[in-house]
């Protein structure tokens, strides 16, 4: 089946990759994607959380790190559209359950939560060994606006089995960091990626001559940003490649706001932003919400934006000797074309532009 909305239908997506990395049970998608109302915010939330509790208590009555991760994904498909449902629903409770059921999966298939330092605090992570060390490692950074469970679907999973231990964890911005520790995005990702490279080169369990990171979405450029500055992974992964996260929010605009933000006029901005709001009042709602990821949510629309283009790569990218893999998908719809703009600009000729999936290369590239 398909859904006409189009956040429903890449919702629907992300649980039917689900299914396939078993982190999901393709009968129960199917079925409960079928109750749902297409373009029903409320049906959505009803219909996944009403899966998802049925999951949480079969997996209760006889723990299962499988039953556990069927909950947390189905927990996690309407927190993406909260802010369009009546509010009967607390997006905070329905947070910290999917979160609890990613962490008691994490324990049952062998895992533990770690503190990596960061700072003056420390970042939430989840270490899973695939066998006794010293083994290669992939550290998968997620990008945040999907639940930390989908490290686990996207790569996590086939990482595991064949062999690779895993580590994933929440950087600023980003799922437990931003909701239970109030920090925020930032643009020099190095900063962030380097107290991971510290931490995990410190176990005697990780080979630190094998050590790789993939970066999906947000943190397909964090990962790049970071690289140019950190140079003991041996392999890395963007999912898509991105030069300028920018262009998700500025493409979008008309042209009178486009042309006062270039300009850096504030009022203009702001004006034309908050007229767009009185005839479209969910832009508003997706403004603040996106607002939170970056610590602007009660700012004006200006600095919000000002601070998002921040996040583009620019001369540092010539200092990378890292191989990248930089997945290109032709259908891309966030950042269309910049696999390939990324792609040209890195320095040196190990990289890789492809389609393809990414773990044969990476297998050659870590390999002993």
């Amino acid at each position: 089946m398909d859904f006409t909305t189009d956040s429903f239908q890449e919702g629907f997506a992300t649980l039917l990759a689900a299914a396939a990395a078993g982190a999901a049970d393709m009968g129960e998608v199917l079925a409960t994607a079928a109750r749902v109302q297409d373009g029903d915010p409320d049906s959505w939330l009803r219909e996944w959380t009403a899966t998802g509790g049925a999951a949480w208590a079969a997996a209760n009555r006889r723990p299962s790190a499988r039953r556990y991760l069927h909950a947390a994904t189905y927990y996690a498909a309407p927190l993406a559209l909260i802010a369009d449902t009546d509010g009967s629903v607390s997006e905070a409770e329905l947070w910290r359950r999917q979160r609890t059921c990613w962490e008691r999966a994490v324990a049952l298939l062998g895992g533990v939560q770690i503190a990596i330092p960061y700072e003056q605090t420390a970042l939430p992570g989840f270490f899973l060994p695939a066998g006794p060390g010293p083994r290669p490692l992939v550290v998968i950074d997620h990008g945040g606006r999907e639940a930390t469970s989908q490290a686990w679907v996207r790569a996590g999973a086939a990482a595991h089995a064949r062999g690779y231990h895993l580590m994933t964890f929440d950087g600023p911005g980003r799922q437990a960091a931003l909701v239970e520790q109030g920090l925020h995005l930032r643009p020099d990702w190095e900063a962030v990626l380097t107290p991971v490279a510290d931490a995990m080169l410190a176990r005697p369990d990780v080979d630190p001559a094998r050590m790789g990171v993939i970066g999906f979405e947000h943190a397909s450029y964090g990962v790049v940003r970071a690289l140019a500055f950190e140079h003991r992974f041996a392999a890395a992964v963007v999912d898509p490649g991105v030069v300028d996260l920018s262009t998700l929010w500025t493409d979008p605009l008309p042209p009178e706001p486009r042309a006062a933000l270039a300009a850096g006029d504030r009022s203009a901005f702001n004006c034309e932003i908050h007229l767009a709001g009185l005839f479209d009042p969910r832009a508003n709602a997706v403004l603040r919400g996106r607002g939170r990821w970056y610590g602007l949510d009660g700012r004006s629309p200006f600095e919000l934006y000002a601070r998002v283009r921040e996040y583009r790569l620019g001369s540092e990218i010539e200092r990378i000797t890292t191989p990248i893999f930089v997945r290109q998908n032709l259908r891309e719809r966030r950042w269309p074309g910049q696999a390939q703009a990324l792609y040209d600009l890195l320095p040196g000729t190990r990289h890789v532009l492809s389609a393809d999936e990414p773990f044969g290369w990476l297998d050659r590239t870590l390999a002993p």
